[in-house]
């Protein structure tokens, strides 16, 4: 039987869990993790664990840091269990994984039962909510400049590209590593919309974030 870690410190909601596990599914060993380095150690004795997860009562620094665990411990699936969790977090996640479910906590027992049905054989369940919630945002920065829809790191970075620096030349120049660049890289694409470095180095000079003189020194 597969192995269930309960990673949340709000004991309403671990109560409520474990008796929808035993009820509902009869899944009774289940365990819980009090913070971050207690969760690492049990996903790496058990790393194929199902996780329910509150990012938000967690002591993770970033997104960064679930992507990376996910990268990791790829044979684990994940619930993701919070009051509220930003749009641009929920994007960041799911563009750069595959194994995160998302739940709020004023969801219907109805999703949260599909919910755990579909993480637990490997499948991604977003509850409605979250859902209408990237939808709007999706429709409001689809008519935003594209200067608006990146951030300011996004547009220094997005620049270089179009000028031809490499990965590793990025990072070293702003003291950060590959990966980092790596992440917003992926952001930058989604957000603009392009697959390639060439569409999005077009991109960037029609919104002027380089120009001609700059691109052909």
């Amino acid at each position: 039987m597969r192995n269930i870690i309960l990673a949340d410190n709000q004991d309403i909601s671990k109560f409520g869990w474990r008796y929808i596990l035993e009820h509902q599914f009869d899944f009774s060993n289940t365990v819980e993790a009090s913070g971050k380095a207690e969760l690492l150690k049990m996903l790496i004795e058990n790393p194929d664990s199902l996780i329910i997860l509150d990012y938000t009562l967690f002591d993770f620094e970033s997104v960064n840091d679930l992507i990376i665990l996910q990268i990791r411990f790829e044979q684990a699936d994940w619930i993701l269990f919070s009051d509220e969790l930003s749009d641009e977090f929920l994007r960041t996640l799911l563009f750069n994984t595959t194994t995160f479910s998302v739940l709020l906590k004023d969801s219907s027992t109805e999703e949260i039962l599909t919910a755990f049905k579909e993480a637990s054989k490997g499948g991604r369940f977003i509850c409605n909510h979250v859902s209408n919630m990237l939808l709007d945002s999706s429709k409001a920065n689809s008519n935003k400049p594209i200067k608006q829809k990146l951030t300011i790191t996004e547009q220094e970075i997005l620049k270089e590209m179009a000028l031809g620096k490499s990965t590793k030349e990025i990072a070293a120049k702003r003291h950060v590593s590959v990966h980092t660049v790596m992440t917003h890289r992926k952001n930058i694409f989604r957000k603009i919309e392009v697959n390639n470095v060439h569409e999005a180095t077009k991109y960037a000079m029609r919104a002027g974030i380089v120009d001609l003189a700059e691109y052909y020194i």
